[in-house]
């Protein structure tokens, strides 16, 4: 026998009923259309964040708990799908990969004027490197 899970749609209605509400009048008091508490409430669409938001202001309690019962909903309607069953009987499990070593770069001396001097005088006809003074 599967465990029933609580629906979005199966709470709103109990409240519903609870509060002595109707779709009409909830869909006045939350600022939605009929056809969408209607719908929620057969199951027929999924509750939005922003819908989230309208019932736990409306019922005193949180945008979270509507937004986990549509996600435990939709985790449940998943695992009865046999296409989805088959796909993820072929994904393997990923396995971490050892990292490659970085190679160590040696860092680089700054060129002074006496190693561009020891330069030029290897170059022949190079002229010597000459210190330039700022302007002020």
């Amino acid at each position: 026998m599967q465990k029933r899970i609580k629906t979005p749609s199966t709470v709103l209605v109990s409240l519903m009923g609870e509060y002595g509400l109707n779709p009409n009048t909830l869909a006045k008091d939350l600022g939605m259309s009929y056809s969408a508490v209607r719908m929620i409430s057969l199951g027929n669409i999924k509750v939005s964040a922003p819908t989230a938001l309208r019932l736990a202001k409306y019922f005193g309690n949180t945008p979270d708990f509507w937004l986990s019962l549509q996600q435990e909903a939709d985790l449940a309607e998943a695992k009865e799908d046999k296409n989805l069953l088959a796909a993820l009987s072929v994904i393997k499990k990923a396995v971490k990969r050892p990292a490659k070593p970085k190679a160590t770069v040696k860092p680089r001396r700054k060129t002074t004027l006496a190693d561009k001097r020891k330069a030029a005088k290897k170059v022949p006809g190079a002229k010597p490197a000459l210190r330039t003074r700022r302007k002020k």
